[in-house]
């Protein structure tokens, strides 16, 4: 059961946290520490000091390390696939709408004015 509770708050922090890693640390701090007492504020902070000295993205190491620290690497395993899924759904869904009206006028002009916008 902890293994689909850690995928369940993870999926809420993946839906969530728009704004990257740093964004989603203090969601993961107050699902992991007050809404489920798993770990204490000193074992978060740990967690965090882990997650930014390991290689790739912060919010996901932090998910993986939490998970890993409860139920070792199921339980990684279960948090990290919980945090990227809402984000593989939703490109999914972007891939799929853009693949079916590609084609458009209106899809060539909302690609045109998000251009200048990510660079």
């Amino acid at each position: 059961m902890i293994f689909l509770e850690l995928f369940w708050v993870f999926f809420q922090v993946g839906i969530l946290s728009f704004g990257g890693g740093y964004a989603a640390l203090p969601i993961i701090a107050e699902k992991v520490t007050n809404e489920n007492p798993w770990l204490t504020m000193e074992q978060f902070t740990d967690v965090v000091t882990i997650s930014q000295m390991t290689p790739g993205p912060i919010g996901i190491n932090a998910a993986t390390f939490v998970g890993m620290r409860l139920e070792g690497i199921l339980g990684g395993v279960c948090a990290t696939l919980g945090f990227v899924t809402p984000a593989c759904i939703i490109v999914t869904v972007l891939a799929i709408i853009y693949k079916k009206y590609r084609k458009s006028d209106v899809m060539g002009g909302i690609l045109t004015g998000l251009r200048p916008a990510s660079v």
